[in-house]
């Protein structure tokens, strides 16, 4: 594999795992009690941690990414193995 191909299918993780931290551990202004600015969405969060959610993030995909590469070199899972596609 190159290492571009590599990067893009990290990145490729990276989203995916990024689409599926965001909704955790977030509070709108009504779950914790405080007001809303004016103009606000009622569904805003409050905090986002959006630096705690990338971290995360980055540490899943590259968990995530390592699994791919390792089944990429070594052959766990081939799609001989998947019923209906060998």
């Amino acid at each position: 594999m190159r290492w571009y191909s590599a990067l893009v299918i990290y990145i490729l993780f990276w989203m995916l795992t990024l689409f599926a931290v965001l909704p955790f551990g977030v509070h709108t202004s009504a779950e914790s009690g405080e007001t809303l600015v004016p103009g606000q969405a009622d569904s805003a969060p409050v905090r986002p941690m959006l630096r705690a959610k990338a971290l995360w993030t980055t540490v899943i995909s590259a968990v995530l990414f390592g699994l791919y590469y390792g089944n990429y070199v070594y052959g766990w899972i081939t799609m001989a193995d998947i019923p209906g596609w060998g």
